[in-house]
């Protein structure tokens, strides 16, 4: 399936995120693909291989084991570890999280101690100590006491404040309640009490309290539907979908009492997007991948309820092992009155050292001869002048500025109220407020020198339209009649013919429909078909409406659009696919997707045509298409220069394409596909390398544009980042026509830039001097990325 997330989270946690321990290699190996052929169901792939055989293979990379319902199973010795001298605890951890740094024991030791990090209160912390020395003090030592006590007491307050708030998060988060099977029936749970190998019960509108196993859910073939706003910041929702064994035996609730099936799988990673292991149940194993665990954070949408199996709980999910460690933050205001102290008490070392040597000459020579001056102490000159630097140290105290630290701490308090209080920062639309949620880094928003952007969701709208296409090498979508003469007066297509139609999507091209209608272009039929077949869209019917739901805003708007131009997307079943082609409707069978993935840069479905061929049809970047077409396209050049037009008005595009493959040949793929499926080490790897197998000697149908429009007031919002003197780098994966033609729109780019290209970025290099002219460099970077980065006046080019 299309997997887009990031790993933006919202909790902090005391764990470091576990970068190291990967279940991943980069190495390729022969060995994860089993030579045995597995036996499979109907559109799983699953191994009737012996399964304590299998069970002994993947324990050698995948040590995580849980078993339902059987909590007695994680008290085993293989279990625990030791966590100091000879006491031992599971490895499994509670579902309890905590966000805090202090509780009611550790807060005044471990607050002082963080306080004592600045370098004036650790000086004042040894002057009170000096101070309370009879032989040196020239103060009272409540003199040094009382204002300490005060800065000391009053940061305090405000560390014990924030750390308040935290607890009653914690406490919200870890109180909220779920049903979990208890004693055979479904019970009233708090997310604290929830342990591995529970089984749950999820409704709609409800947080997934652990990263869970989908088992089934109310919707049909178990799909649920969930928003992981929370985890990646993006609202469209995502679907999951369970095992078609989970799905047909786990619905009802003695089903779930009695489930006894075991998970083996990686260790607990930070890893949002990558899943591997799995489920032995029945005497049968079935390939576990991210598309059927839902993770903590997610929420469950338009699904009346799902069932799950926790997976990880607590401090070992997905979401807290990316929070890493809570940590006390420190500001360039902190470390530069640290700097100014530590200058200070250098020179006031130095004073007070040649006060001292002076007063021992002074001694020296006047007062050992001066009887007036003896006060019964036999100390010799030396030794006076020692104590003396002491004294010194004490009556010259007020140059180290204690103060500073409670005028700063004041001063941020109330910049955070400004903040707050900002009309300029208000956003009427939807009554929101800027919202300063630390008073500790306030200074540094008047200290950004870059800012690191990418361009989808960000930029722009993350709302998608289809807009133009390239059929046959054939472009369409500019404004004409059926005749395909240009029109002057733009006027929109009348899709009152299509009874699917959606009524929001508007086009201009009339020719394209009359081609459509007319039926005798196979390449357009084709076109469209693959539109409305190869994706991962799921599609939900409502008052008899369609309503599509994709993971990915692109796949919703070209399923949308061949929707409108009459190849419409029905339903989908584990192992079918029913479309309504210019009213007939067809039902075909899925043999494979080959998922989408950052690397691959495309997807592919194969499916049995009702002639019983076999197919493959295949969408993605234009960069990867062209490397495994077939060497005899005709239409290639054509279809590369509709790319570049429809890049120039900033369009994004996919390249469509197909291949008929024989049977004989699918069939001794496949068997290496089902073997990837379930293969023990490498797993993503090895479904690399079997779907490129495939994916070779394409022929290439055309290619689709999408306009993804800029939000409201991102040109005026770029322009003011740079007069503040801020340096802007933008990240897109479009190709570099559209990521110039962007950069101009936005006002990233003006005609006095200078661009370079790659290498040529070498050319304006001048070491100790600097570039007359804002510039700006595309990088090509793995996987064709660009990176746009704006250099202002005077800036040196590194």
């Amino acid at each position: 399936m299309i997997s887009e997330r990031d790993s933006e989270t919202t909790f902090e946690e005391y764990s470091h995120p576990n970068d190291e321990v990967m279940p991943y290699s980069d190495d390729e190996t022969e060995e994860e693909l089993d030579p045995r052929q597995p036996g499979a169901e109907t559109g799983q792939a699953q191994s009737n291989r012996d399964p304590q055989e299998s069970r002994d293979t993947l324990r050698k990379d995948c040590s995580w084991q849980v078993k339902a319902n059987d909590q007695h199973f994680y008290q085993q010795p293989q279990f625990k570890r030791t966590i100091f001298l000879c006491f031992k605890r599971s490895k499994y951890k509670g579902n309890a999280i905590k966000t805090y740094k202090y509780n009611p024991i550790t807060f005044l030791p471990l607050n002082l101690f963080e306080q004592f990090k600045r370098a004036a209160n650790f000086y004042f912390l040894v002057l009170l100590i000096l101070q309370s020395i009879p032989q040196i003090t020239t103060l009272s030592w409540y003199t040094t006491l009382v204002p300490l006590l005060l800065v000391l007491g009053i940061t305090a307050v405000k560390d014990l404040v924030d750390d308040i708030a935290r607890h009653r998060m914690d406490n919200e988060v870890n109180n909220r309640r779920c049903e979990v099977i208890r004693d055979g029936r479904f019970k009233s749970t708090k997310w604290k009490d929830i342990k591995v190998g529970d089984i749950l019960r999820l409704k709609k509108n409800t947080f997934v309290p652990a990263d869970i196993l989908l088992l089934s859910s109310s919707e049909p073939n178990s799909l649920c539907y969930v928003e992981t706003a929370e985890l990646d910041g993006e609202t469209n929702l995502k679907f999951k979908m369970a095992l078609e064994v989970t799905h047909r035996y786990l619905q009802e609730e003695g089903a779930m009492a009695n489930f006894d099936g075991l998970v083996e799988c990686e260790e607990p990673n930070n890893r949002l997007d990558k899943f591997a292991g799995t489920l032995f149940w029945r005497n049968t194993s079935y390939s576990l991948d991210a598309d059927k665990i839902l993770l903590r954070g997610c929420k469950i949408r338009n699904t009346d309820f799902c069932h799950g199996m926790v997976i990880f709980a607590g401090a070992d999910t997905k979401i807290m092992k990316n929070s890493g460690k809570t940590r006390f933050k420190r500001t360039k205001i902190d470390s530069l009155m640290n700097y100014m102290v530590y200058t200070i008490f250098i020179v006031l070392i130095l004073l007070s050292a040649g006060l001292a040597i002076g007063h021992t000459y002074w001694e020296q020579q006047v007062g050992n001869s001066s009887w007036y001056l003896y006060d019964a102490e036999d100390f010799s000159p030396p030794y006076r002048g020692f104590l003396n630097f002491w004294g010194y140290i004490i009556v010259l105290n007020t140059m180290v500025p204690i103060s500073l630290y409670v005028s700063v701490e004041v001063i941020r308090f109330v910049q955070s109220y400004f903040i707050n209080w900002d009309l300029q920062m208000y956003y009427p639309e939807k009554d929101t407020a800027a919202k300063a949620r630390t008073t500790t880094l306030n200074e540094q928003l008047g200290q950004i020198h870059y800012i690191f952007s990418d361009k989808t969701g960000t930029l722009t709208q993350n709302i998608m339209t289809f807009k133009k296409c390239c059929i046959n090498g054939q472009r369409y979508g500019d404004c004409r009649d059926g005749a395909g003469q240009l029109q002057s007066h733009p006027e929109q297509v009348d899709f009152s013919w299509n009874v699917y139609a959606d009524g929001k999507f508007s086009f201009y091209d009339h020719y394209l429909i009359e081609q459509i209608r007319a039926g005798k272009d196979p390449e357009i039929h084709k076109f469209f078909f693959l539109l409305a077949i190869c994706h991962t869209v799921m599609v939900d019917i409502s008052d008899g409406q369609l309503n599509y739901q994709a993971a990915s805003p692109d796949e919703g708007a070209l399923v949308t659009a061949a929707r409108n131009f009459g190849y419409v997307f029905l339903s989908r079943t584990q192992n079918t696919i029913t479309l309504s082609e210019m009213g007939t409707e067809r039902t075909y069978d899925v043999l494979a997707i080959l998922d989408f993935n950052s690397d691959r840069k495309r997807m592919s479905v194969i499916v049995r045509e009702s002639g019983g061929n076999i197919r493959l049809y295949c969408k993605g970047a234009d960069t990867v298409i062209y490397e495994r077409l077939h060497p005899r396209n005709p239409k290639r050049e054509a279809t590369e220069e509709a790319l570049d037009v429809f890049a120039s008005e900033t369009l994004r595009t996919l390249c469509l394409c197909y291949r008929d493959i024989d049977p004989e040949e699918f069939e001794a793929w496949n068997k290496k596909f089902l073997e990837a499926s379930v293969a023990t080490t490498n797993r993503d790897e090895a479904l690399d390398k079997v779907y490129e197998e495939i994916e070779q000697n394409l022929i290439l149908l055309g290619a689709t544009a999408i306009e993804d429009k800029l939000q409201d007031g991102v040109p005026e919002t770029i322009a003011r980042l740079s007069k503040a003197d801020i340096k802007i780098w933008v990240l897109t994966g479009d190709k570099k026509e559209t990521a110039e033609n962007i950069g101009f729109s936005c006002e990233l780019l003006t005609d006095e830039t200078t661009i370079c290209y790659g290498e040529d970025t070498r050319q304006v290099e001048s070491p100790g001097k600097t570039i007359p002219c804002i510039t700006l460099s595309l990088w090509f970077v793995p996987q064709a990325w660009v990176e746009l980065s704006r250099s202002l006046p005077s800036a040196k080019l590194e």
